[in-house]
């Protein structure tokens, strides 16, 4: 791992993160919306709910079983009351990120297959069962406009150039892989970005970044790797057990020696329902290409690791979504 803190390396070694594609089959009309990440995100924990609740006619602040449960570790992910980190937030970071498809598709009609991707982190892996049974169940439920129905097809895992299937439907049977070698993951990725002295950044979808209160139109480098510092560090401590021991503010000022040397952005605003809070809720970031010039040696790591596990707020919904390409 390049990089000129061992602290870095040996905690991102601890991260490990595994991407899995999902693909369904329509079986009825499902209509989304522009950005797809929140419905499936929002229909997954409805149905996850329905798989892993024991006692569904109680609320979960009572419930015996709070500190065993599955869907609140992973959707509320409350901090312990001895957590060194975010004591005051009413829960840490979610373990995972649904990616959706770039291209928008209003909607996939009976027979035809829509695809996302979920990316799971540190002990979330151990839940991709739960995952399956609950996007199943979503199946049968519907999803999107008119509660269209589908079937989970498959499910893959990137491995080497290609994709190695887990599930089918036809053979009912997850087999579970092994534990991602992120860390061998991150360092090819390192090598593929390093030598050169300009990135370019590509944002896939809205972005929300915030810096001092504020949402950022224009990033500058140091708000990228402040919001890549501040989620990073909180996957790493409360789902892969390791604490970042860094000097975050001496990272951040040799972040300001980074100069932006173009962009071509715009905001996009997206909206979605919050079924518990029930409401609508605008979700807007920036999109489009930005490009950096300087010594980008020691922020590789957060980079790529950031293109796994995406940055800014609303990034389960698969907001905060990016790619970093080298400038000759």
């Amino acid at each position: 791992m390049i990089g000129r803190d061992k602290e870095l390396q040996v905690a991102l070694e601890h991260m490990k993160v595994g991407k899995f594609q999902f693909r369904i089959r329509a079986l009825e009309n499902i209509g989304l919306p522009a950005f797809h990440g929140a419905t499936l995100r929002g229909g997954f924990g409805q149905a996850l709910k329905g798989v892993a609740c024991a006692l569904r006619n109680q609320g979960c602040d009572g419930c015996l079983l709070r500190n065993q449960c599955v869907y609140l570790y992973l959707f509320d992910t409350p901090p312990p009351a001895d957590a060194a980190m975010m004591r005051l937030y009413p829960a840490a970071p979610h373990p995972f990120v649904i990616e959706p498809p770039e291209a928008y598709t209003r909607v996939t009609a009976p027979g035809e297959t829509l695809e996302f991707n979920l990316v799971l982190i540190g002990r979330a892996l151990e839940y991709l069962a739960y995952f399956t049974y609950a996007f199943i169940r979503l199946g049968k439920q519907g999803l999107g406009r008119g509660r269209g129905k589908f079937d989970l097809e498959e499910i893959s895992i990137a491995a080497g150039n290609g994709a190695t299937p887990i599930y089918r439907q036809s053979e009912k049977t997850l087999r579970q892989p092994l534990v991602p070698d992120s860390a061998e993951t991150l360092v090819q990725r390192v090598r593929q970005l390093s030598g050169s002295t300009r990135l370019s950044l590509r944002f896939i979808t809205p972005t929300r970044i915030k810096f001092a209160e504020k949402l950022v139109e224009k990033p500058d480098f140091h708000h990228l790797i402040r919001s890549l510092l501040r989620r990073i560090s909180s996957l790493s401590y409360f789902h892969c057990g390791t604490r970042l021991e860094l000097d975050f503010r001496d990272l951040i000022e040799r972040a300001q020696t980074i100069r932006r040397d173009d962009y071509r952005l715009r905001w996009v605003d997206r909206e979605r329902y919050s079924t518990r809070q029930k409401q609508h809720m605008t979700l807007g970031g920036f999109v489009g290409e930005v490009s950096f010039e300087g010594d980008f040696t020691e922020f590789l790591p957060f980079l790529a690791l950031g293109e796994l596990v995406h940055t800014g707020k609303g990034a389960t919904f698969g907001l905060g979504r990016y790619e970093t390409q080298k400038l000759e």
